[in-house]
């Protein structure tokens, strides 16, 4: 409704000034400004004269506390502060590994938002708070009211474990429950959303609450590209990196970036989006015996059915929840022993996918839809930046390695990996988001000295550390570790590691290449072999960085780290754990392992 001149009090500019002014106001502020005309003028002039009110003094305190390994929870939880801020609450926000544990006597109000990693273990930065909290040391909690965000994947058995442990112990030493445990599959923004909604609301009752959403909460001139809202960036080069002869496919590829407004540091990652392989699709929906056109709806939107399964739905992991789903649709005996067996189910599902269910234990009661139902969207799949931003600006380098294997007489080849290899084209277009991940990151001092080891693609991010290094003319020492099966076909990106070592931008290099001897000789056997000049870059306050893969390769590099520090150092087995755990609250321990 429009104030009109006509047999009203006000000017013409008035009435402009007024239209302008009273569509832009909210509700609240509406009510407010009705009563502050309704009263006498005594009072609105005493109210003018008084001036603004003053703020209420806070009365909640709330700390904070994350465990973070690829970035995940930490940004949550910067979030959740920012949020509570907004609405007078003192907050304290700090890592795990920050965080003194007697402090907790003193905490009234604790967030904990945390993710479990590899097989059901806390992140490197929560491990020693995870082990004070389990051990004897650790005092009553009565006086907490607490709450536990995990995060996790599905995928693996050991779902949300850590965050489900630390739950589990806060109550077992008397804390109380401000709202229930929230776990947090891949897709984790809306089931976050709703339990720190609930937070919220037990903490801050009888009050006006604001929260602060993605848009609000962002930086001006912040990228508007996110997992949710990915970049089409074009693949300007894809190219293997190995060898003829080689038994590996590993890709270099280069994406522009021009008009995304990313920002990115080394250590970071891209996530892509991937989708299904098409046969792999049109098989499945043949062995179901749907209609791949028929219209079925997916998160609220509607698709075809082939559509869904291409590229909204994650169809080649068996997990154990989807197989629990899946059971509700089936009277198949042997569907049961997976069920039962937990040997016998992973022996199945080892290299399996969907299609393989559903050709072995057919028939199934599902209709299309309630079959959708049971699947998780299709995961973004991360990759370490291979690339210095201020050296590319337009640029971000990928290192992928292509994964393909035959199991129950079918050729299997990873979602995204294996379109990368197969049908990914210069030209081609690929959705991505920067992941940030601040728990991998060069150091703050330039010149401090860096022990970097890799395997495979783990040699990814240090390939961005240098030419990192290199641009802004670091002359600290550096030692790369770099291991693979073959030196002549698998030297990934050697010329590169030639010429930083020519320049002194890499000072020292080790390889070691498995295949090519008799004994196999992996990088963690290189390291021993400078046990003692390792543990005198470490005195002299070197930073170790470990990417690759967490089973084999990060834990052998684990266990050898300890013996060089035990040997070198003359300490006991537990003085040795006591150093690393030392030099994972110091960032100076940083793996990034996958």
């Amino acid at each position: 409704m429009k104030l009109q001149v006509i047999n009203s009090p006000f000017s013409e500019e008035q009435v402009k000034l007024l239209n302008e002014l009273l569509p832009k106001l909210t509700v609240e502020q509406k009510y407010w400004l009705n009563g502050y005309l309704s009263a006498p003028q005594a009072t609105i002039d005493r109210i003018v004269e008084e001036g603004p009110p003053t703020v209420a003094p806070v009365t909640k305190t709330v700390t904070i506390l994350y465990g973070s390994q690829t970035g995940n929870s930490q940004g949550l939880a910067e979030k959740y502060a920012a949020a509570l801020k907004q609405n007078d609450v003192e907050v304290t926000i700090a890592s795990l590994a920050k965080f003194k544990p007697n402090n907790l006597k003193k905490t009234t109000n604790l967030l904990l938002v945390v993710s479990t990693h590899g097989e059901g273990e806390p992140p490197d930065q929560a491990i020693q708070f995870y082990e004070f909290l389990h051990s004897k040391r650790a005092p009553k909690l009565d006086h907490l009211h607490y709450s536990v965000l995990a995060l996790g994947d599905s995928s693996y058995e050991f779902f949300c474990k850590t965050g489900r442990d630390f739950d589990e112990q806060f109550a077992k030493l008397g804390a109380t429950p401000i709202t229930p445990r929230v776990d947090c599959d891949l897709e984790y923004d809306e089931p976050s959303a709703q339990w720190f909604a609930s937070v919220q609301q037990e903490l801050l009752q009888n009050t006006n609450t604001e929260t602060v959403s993605e848009q609000t909460a962002g930086v001006q001139g912040e990228s508007k590209y996110s997992r949710k809202n990915p970049f089409y960036a074009e693949v300007l080069e894809n190219i293997n990196l190995n060898g003829r002869g080689s038994n590996k496919e590993t890709y270099h590829v280069e994406l522009g970036i021009e008009g995304a407004n990313f920002t990115f540091e080394p250590g970071d990652s891209i996530g892509i989006q991937p989708e299904n392989e098409e046969s792999l699709v049109d098989a499945l929906v043949t062995a179901l015996q749907f209609d791949g056109q028929e219209q079925v709806t997916v998160f609220e939107e509607t698709y075809s059915l082939k559509e869904a399964l291409q590229k909204k739905l994650e169809i080649t992991v068996l997990s154990k929840p989807l197989l629990q789903k899946i059971s509700a649709y089936t009277v198949h005996k042997e569907f049961s022993k997976l069920l039962e067996d937990d040997d016998v189910r992973k022996a199945y599902v080892y290299g399996r996918d969907l299609l393989d269910v559903v050709k072995d234990f057919a028939p199934f009661t599902w209709d299309a839809q309630q079959f959708l139902a049971l699947l998780r969207k299709i995961p973004a799949r991360l990759y370490s930046i291979a690339s210095s931003q201020k050296a590319n600006s337009e640029e971000v380098h990928l290192t992928i390695g292509k994964v393909s294997y035959e199991t129950n007489g079918r050729v299997r080849q990873g979602v995204c990996s294996g379109s990368i290899a197969e049908r990914i084209q210069v030209g081609d277009t690929l959705p991505i988001y920067v992941h940030r991940n601040p728990n991998f990151r060069l150091p703050e001092q330039e010149n401090t000295p860096i022990i970097m080891i890799g395997a495979g693609t783990g040699i990814a991010p240090f390939r961005a550390f240098l030419e990192e290094r290199e641009e802004i003319g670091v002359g600290g020492k550096s030692w790369l570790f770099f291991g693979d099966q073959h030196f002549v076909t698998d030297f990934l990106y050697q010329t590169d590691w030639q010429r930083w070592l020519a320049s002194e931008t890499l000072t020292h290099m080790d390889v070691a290449f498995s295949r090519d001897t008799d004994k196999k000789v992996y990088v963690q056997h290189k390291i021993a072999e400078q046990a003692a000049a390792i543990y005198e870059w470490l005195e002299q306050g070197a930073v170790i960085y470990v990417c690759g893969d967490e089973k084999t390769m990060a834990a052998d590099v684990d266990k050898t780290l300890h013996r060089i520090i035990e040997q070198q150092g003359k300490k006991t087995a537990e003085e040795a754990k006591a150093f690393v755990n030392e030099l994972k609250q110091q960032k100076r321990y940083q793996r990034d392992v996958y």
